[in-house]
């Protein structure tokens, strides 16, 4: 049996003129959890839609496990789907909810029961079951859906959105459930988000779209510290971007002279081929650049300190460094009680190491 679990060939859609996915391809390993990110109109909803049977392809195929199911219908794909909505019975029970697909595929009373008793221990609810929907908070409503999903073990669960409508700190406890159960039963993902945070910490791939097309797809730390394109260094965490010229190559490594600020320093290639006298950006995460002393050496980025804000976790630094029609450089680090305190209007010096730099060719 092929290990890959969904494939995608060529798979495309159009309204009218509006190209709402390109013909794509992607295949999607049995028990891998395949995020799809990207912002509104980039064509993630369409994928999912084609591959849940919710829209039909103008051309390309859906194979799962080797079946073609292009254009049949939901129920005729071996998937489940969770939505942010939740989507259950207010006039049914939780339990009955649960065991409602099992219900409609002709599953023994008996053996339903015990089955949606066995998904809602996996969620960690099994005291729930006698009670209605709207008795149980928003967080226990979305496991009551991936409850509901799991039970008949579907090849495949596609998640829309699932936690959009949860506060943060639901959301983050939600992400780790999910997770959990995803490596207990080692069933096939395919999540669609628009949060690049939970991309990240969810995702064993991340398929990022753009424009009804895939940009990268990668791990997630192929996407954060190789991006192929601007548009993922931009899209895909905090960075700072600042346009230059490659001075010289050495296998990975380069050396970059950046055209706003007068400087020349270390940088690694994303994989891409780059030649001497190429323009490139280089992206510069904010938490690589440490405040320096003019005498210790390297690169050194130097501005006005124009504001600090403390964000929680991150205290981040904003300078000005002159540069025509430049953006302030941010600089990131960890809260501390006992911090250094720099002052507005302060000049201070950034710098970095090679390996915490990235050239992208234009």
């Amino acid at each position: 049996m092929s290990s890959s679990n969904l494939q995608i060939s060529g798979l495309g859609k159009r309204y009218g003129d509006f190209v709402a996915l390109a013909p794509t391809h992607l295949d999607v390993a049995r028990g891998e959890f395949l995020t799809l990110l990207g912002p509104s109109g980039s064509g993630k909803t369409t994928l999912l839609s084609l591959i849940a049977g919710l829209a039909r392809p103008d051309e390309g195929r859906v194979l799962i496990d080797g079946a073609d199911v292009t254009y049949g219908a939901p129920y005729e794909r071996d998937i489940g789907m969770v939505f942010q909505n939740y989507a259950l019975f207010p006039h049914m029970t939780i339990e009955e909810n649960i065991a409602f697909p099992l219900k409609m595929r002709k599953v023994p009373a008996a053996e339903a029961r015990r089955r949606a008793m066995d998904a809602l221990e996996m969620v960690r609810l099994p005291h729930v079951a006698a009670r209605l929907p709207r008795e149980l908070s928003g967080g226990q409503q979305q496991r009551i859906a991936l409850a509901r999903c799991m039970v008949y073990r579907p090849a495949i669960i596609l998640m829309d959105e699932p936690l959009g409508a949860l506060d943060k700190k639901l959301r983050d406890q939600m992400q780790l459930e999910i997770k959990r159960i995803h490596r207990e039963l080692g069933t096939t993902i395919v999540y669609v988000t628009h949060d690049q945070e939970e991309a990240m910490t969810m995702s064993d791939r991340i398929c990022l779209m753009n424009g009804g097309a895939i940009e990268q797809l990668g791990t997630p730390a192929d996407l954060y510290f190789r991006p192929r394109t601007l548009f993922v260094a931009d899209f895909l965490g905090e960075s700072n971007l600042l346009r230059g010229e490659v001075a010289s190559v050495d296998g990975d490594m380069l050396s970059v002279r950046l055209e706003r600020h007068g400087i020349t320093g270390p940088a690694l290639s994303n994989g891409a081929p780059i030649k001497a006298g190429q323009k490139v950006t280089l992206m510069l995460r904010p938490q690589n650049l440490r405040v320096r002393e003019a005498g210790d050496g390297g690169p050194l980025l130097t501005g006005k300190l124009l504001d600090v804000m403390v964000t929680g976790s991150l205290t981040k630094l904003y300078l000005d460094t002159g540069a025509a029609d430049a953006a302030p450089i941010v600089v990131a680090y960890p809260t501390r009680r006992h911090a250094d305190h720099y002052a507005i209007g302060q000049s201070l010096s950034v710098g970095w190491q090679a390996a915490d730099a990235v050239a992208i060719p234009e």
